[in-house]
């Protein structure tokens, strides 16, 4: 079992709780890190307890659902530091960060073993870079059976299907969602649906592409001068990276444009579509699986806001604004059904029930919550 002690959240989550930015270390200075500035939050012993370390990025979509099953636990401000990987600059491939994460995937938190906390024992770590096993891992590491002592006096309600039934519904939501074909990055790639859209979408991602390749024929460089001395595996991996960038500089570089529109038609005509039907089949309302929160909203919420905001959507938008906007940007017809009821039928009020479609319901549903209007404030 592993123990989480603290944490820190993001300026994007709240301006009152700060993050630490800065080049990252291997797995010695996280050690070092951890031991200097872990406190003991028992009241039985004073020594030092060292903390969990969030590796996040603002621009990460899937750091944005860490952050909501963050609050949605209820973990307290000094459970967990945050540090900074600047993607758009390639940080996620620097020696130190793999260490921690081979694929150079963030988000990854690094927590503390919990049979090595004590003061007089090396303290072992653990890195999790997958998203569906860190998120199940916050919600199971602050529940009524964990182990874990939290500062925090807010509830920690579990996220976990309560049964068999709902646990296929939010596995066949997550595995959606989570899909390769329609992952965060690449439905960024493909947003674009003419020749003029191409143009502009590469003005903004060229310079990371750059910046990315750059980070890497550096370290290949400092192989090939020996002034680094890295495993024939990472420089593999970094050689495969930098043919995967460059073929996307080629790209928005103007060169294969048909290809490419060709692709993003199927992309937002056809793959889009398809996956927003299997989820909304999926989905009860007004939450996915019904009146409580789960670990398939997390996941969910994080992917949808991405969508929409590709939409040209907003946080400010409501749910039928925002699903409109996606339902616009799909074109070729495309409509969800409005198949939910926002309000049961009294005859005690004149309020009557009005059809909506679930995603547009579901969108409300987690923009009122505290932990949206947290991650998602700025």
């Amino acid at each position: 079992m592993m123990n989480i002690s603290c944490i820190r959240t993001t300026v994007r989550a709240s301006p009152n709780w700060k993050s630490k930015e800065g080049q990252t270390g291997g797995v010695h200075e996280i050690r070092r890190h951890l031991l200097l500035s872990g406190k003991s939050t028992t009241m039985t012993t004073s020594s030092a307890v060292p903390k969990a370390v969030l590796y996040y990025s603002p621009q990460s979509v899937w750091s944005s659902a860490i952050l909501l099953a963050l609050h949605e636990k209820g973990y307290g401000e000094d459970e967990v530091d945050l540090k900074v990987i600047d993607i758009d600059k390639g940080e996620e491939f620097s020696p130190t960060f793999l260490r921690l994460s081979p694929k150079a995937m963030v988000p990854t938190l690094v927590v503390p073993l919990r049979g090595s906390l004590a003061s007089d024992v090396a303290s072992r770590f653990k890195a999790i870079s997958d998203t569906k096993a860190l998120i199940e891992f916050l919600d199971k590491s602050r529940s009524a059976s964990s182990h874990t002592h939290t500062t925090s006096s807010a509830p920690a309600p579990s996220l976990s299907p309560a049964t068999v039934a709902f646990a296929s519904a939010s596995s066949k939501i997550i595995d959606t969602i989570q899909a390769d074909e329609v992952s965060p990055d690449h439905l960024q790639y493909l947003n674009a649906r003419d020749q003029a859209s191409l143009q502009e979408l590469g003005k903004s991602l060229v310079p990371i592409f750059e910046s990315k390749r750059a980070a890497i024929v550096g370290y290949l460089t400092e192989c090939e001068h020996e002034t680094m001395r890295m495993s024939e595996k990472t420089k593999a991996f970094w050689r495969e990276k930098k043919v995967e960038v460059e073929t996307l500089l080629n790209v928005f570089s103007g060169n294969d444009i048909d290809g490419y529109l060709s692709r993003s038609k199927n992309m937002w005509e056809a793959t889009i579509p398809s996956v927003l039907t299997r989820v909304n089949e999926e989905l009860i309302g007004p939450y996915a699986l019904g009146d409580q929160v789960s670990i398939a909203d997390i996941h969910l919420s994080a992917w949808l806001f991405h969508l929409v905001r590709l939409a040209g959507g907003s946080p400010s938008d409501d749910g039928d604004v925002a699903i409109k906007k996606v339902e616009t940007h799909i074109g070729n017809g495309f409509v969800f059904p409005e198949d939910f009821l926002s309000s049961a039928f009294s005859p005690f009020t004149e309020e009557k029930a009005v059809a909506r479609s679930k995603l547009a319901a579901f969108w409300d549903a987690m923009k009122a919550r505290p932990s949206w209007k947290k991650v998602y404030a700025s």
